[in-house]
């Protein structure tokens, strides 16, 4: 699970499950004067930067095999634009030529829109936002890019171009209640004609040999009618996006001759196994023997893993993340994972819904060497994975900090925006004192303590099957609430985690409220629901707490100068209600409620105060920092000697954002414009 960069600039208060949200503005000052993390802005985007510190410190070999992950993951990137939206690539490929080959007029209004436009697709690997899933709409004319095309000689008909100017296809992810969300998403992981309907009989049919270890049906395929019979085409080696696959496979080769231990050997070669057959016994078999390679400097992400972009949370997003261990860092969180069975004992939960024996949680921070797919160029900050239930119950997860993503965050804004919204001076002063260490702290709970929680019912079917399109914000919702309920207990200064347990609870406590209930309303246009599913925990939990706690005045509501905030008279009383929703969410999914989801979701999370939108985003008028962030890679350079051996490997920052895009388009073209 994957979690994007939630409450704020500095990051986290979040959720890889996956979280993501750069809503709130970095309450710290640069700190780093000698790296330039802002790479340019456009549109609603921000491109940043990082480094990879502690680089030199790598044995070359280690060198090496970061080198060949990031290569596998790089050779699969077209995958992601593909699985994203059918005309993806034929649009992409077009528009880029158009971008190289135009020696026209480029002072005109019309042609920076066109460079906008094709900026932004670039940054959602498609032509839907990458946040709001809604169709990106172009500032200039049908006319205007037939005019372009004619002068570079490029092609593009039928409905592959009408489609950029049009309503159909809109949403590429449509989670809206009531309706067939198969059939009215773009995404492509089904065929036109398939429906809900179509899907949950397909699947309701296929049982695994082992109840209590079910497989990941549907992971890694395409669903699609063929003569009105339904059938899937697997992604594999000869399978669909063949192509492309092998080239991952054949990186994956070169790093499993550097592994640096039998245990990530043994891990690279059921990688490749998968890759070849696309069995999901094998996939299962991998995750196991990933998940249990713990050991060395170095691991990874890589294949089709999160599911958010199913409406119905079967397929998996292509999408991979190198990764070099930062090992300060991570003996110092790693108290958060020998403690994980005490945080699970004293959790609110019902007793049969906590598990007696919480196993094999690792906690790492880590440095990103090379993203690709999902996970570029907006990035997680964190993640927890496999996401099997059975495999986390067994076997345990890994739980990873974006340690340098992180900090890019934190070097890249300004606290503008935070003083905007914070209710006075009080609240503004524990944001800068503890606004970080809170962040920091909730992802590691999300994601160490609050995914490894809980247990199904016996008979409990996953809750992709259970909870439907309710299952991933149910499931992030949980997980932040779990972070959000022990970010205010004496237990974190009894770790040594922090000195202040109270303060930094508040902090945190301040900084949730104020981003579910409105910061974070500065990424919808005014009238819009909520859809995205990280969006809508956030605002389900903060909702729903401010709703029980109204006869208290637990959360205050304050109006002054004609300005909204939001006021926490008793943190003690939050607390409690914070405990009161966790108990019912995990019941929630303990037991498969789909009916209590629904009414959780749809009464608090999806419909938004008109007014108080109205207000956030003309308060935010006045910020130009945009309110989403992502980032161009390094580039890995290796140097060799006469005999073609791999010498030293190099770090360099790109150019820029258009040039890496344009780079990539070139050197990683291992798909065909319709697969």
């Amino acid at each position: 699970m994957k979690i994007k960069s939630i409450l704020k600039y500095c990051l986290l208060a979040l959720v890889i499950v996956a979280c993501k949200d750069d809503t709130k503005e970095s309450t710290f000052k640069e700190t780093d004067t000698k790296f330039d993390y802002n790479v340019e802005q456009f549109a609603d985007i921000k491109i940043l930067r990082y480094k990879i510190p502690g680089w030199q410190n790598l044995t070359l070999k280690e060198q090496k095999l970061v080198y060949y992950l990031t290569e596998a993951g790089l050779a699969g990137r077209d995958i992601m634009w593909d699985q994203n939206y059918r005309h993806n690539l034929k649009i992409r490929r077009a528009l880029e030529n158009v971008y190289k080959e135009y020696t026209g007029d480029k002072t005109t209004d019309d042609w920076k829109n066109f460079e906008i436009y094709l900026k932004r697709v670039w940054f959602s690997n498609g032509i839907h936002h990458h946040y709001s899933n809604d169709k990106l709409k172009p500032d200039f004319s049908k006319e205007y890019l037939n005019e372009l095309f004619l002068a570079t000689n490029t092609k593009l008909e039928g409905e592959a171009l009408d489609v950029i100017f049009n309503d159909k296809d809109s949403k590429k992810v449509n989670q809206s209640k009531g309706v067939d969300n198969v059939a009215l998403s773009a995404v492509n992981f089904y065929g036109p004609d398939v429906t809900n309907e179509d899907v949950i009989n397909f699947y309701k049919a296929k049982t695994s040999t082992n109840p209590n270890r079910p497989l990941s049906y549907g992971l890694n395929s395409q669903l699609v009618k063929e003569d009105g019979v339904l059938k899937e085409r697997v992604y594999k080696s000869e399978g669909l996006y063949g192509q492309a696959i092998d080239k991952i496979i054949e990186w994956l080769g070169k790093a499993r001759e550097v592994a640096e231990n039998e245990a990530q050997g043994n891990a690279i070669d059921l990688l490749i196994k998968y890759y070849m057959t696309g069995d999901l016994q094998t996939w299962d078999d991998y995750n196991v023997a990933w998940t249990a390679a713990t050991d060395g400097n170095v691991d990874y992400i890589n294949s089709f893993i999160e599911v958010y972009n199913d409406p119905l949370g079967y397929r998996g997003s292509y999408e991979t993340i190198v990764q070099i261990n930062d090992f300060d860092m991570s003996q110092k969180m790693a108290v958060l994972s020998e403690n994980a069975q005490w945080f699970e004992d004293n959790s609110p939960l019902i007793d049969d819904h906590k598990k007696k024996n919480v196993v094999g949680v690792t906690y790492k921070v880590v440095t990103v060497a090379g993203e690709a797919g999902d996970a570029s160029p907006s990035t997680p900050i964190g993640v927890n994975l496999p996401n099997a239930n059975w495999i986390r119950k067994e076997v345990g997860s890994k739980s990873v900090s974006l340690g340098n993503i992180i900090d890019a965050y934190n070097n890249s804004g300004s606290s503008g925006r935070l003083k905007e919204f914070v209710h006075d001076e009080e609240e503004l002063k524990l944001e800068e004192a503890h606004g970080q260490l809170a962040d920091k702290l909730h992802t590691a709970l999300h994601e160490v303590i609050g995914h490894a929680s809980g247990q199904l019912n016996p008979g409990v079917g996953e809750t992709k099957e259970t909870l439907k399109n309710y299952a991933s914000t149910l499931e992030e919702g949980r997980a932040d609430l779990v972070g959000l309920y022990y970010l205010y207990d004496s237990k974190l200064e009894e770790l040594g985690l922090v000195e202040n347990w109270k303060e930094v609870g508040m902090a945190a406590f301040d900084g949730y409220i104020r981003n579910g209930l409105m910061t974070q309303l500065i990424r919808l246009n005014l009238g819009d629901d909520v859809e995205e599913a990280h969006m809508r925990n956030r605002q389900w939990v903060s909702a729903w707490v401010y709703e029980q706690g109204k006869k208290e005045n637990i959360i205050e509501k304050v109006t002054r100068d004609g300005k909204t905030y939001y006021n926490i008279n008793d943190y003690d009383k939050l607390h409690e209600l914070f405990g009161q929703l966790l108990r019912e969410t995990q019941r929630i999914k303990s037991e498969g409620d789909y009916e209590a989801c629904e009414a959780l979701v749809e009464g608090y999370g999806v419909k938004v105060d008109r007014d108080i939108h109205a207000e956030v985003l003309e308060r935010n008028k006045q910020f130009t920092s945009a309110p989403y962030s992502g980032f161009v890679n390094p580039v890995l350079v290796p140097e060799t000697n006469d005999a073609g051996e791999i010498t030293a490997i190099k770090v360099i920052q790109p150019k820029g954002f258009p040039e890496q895009m344009l780079e990539y388009s070139k050197t990683y073209n291992h798909l065909p414009d319709v697969n």
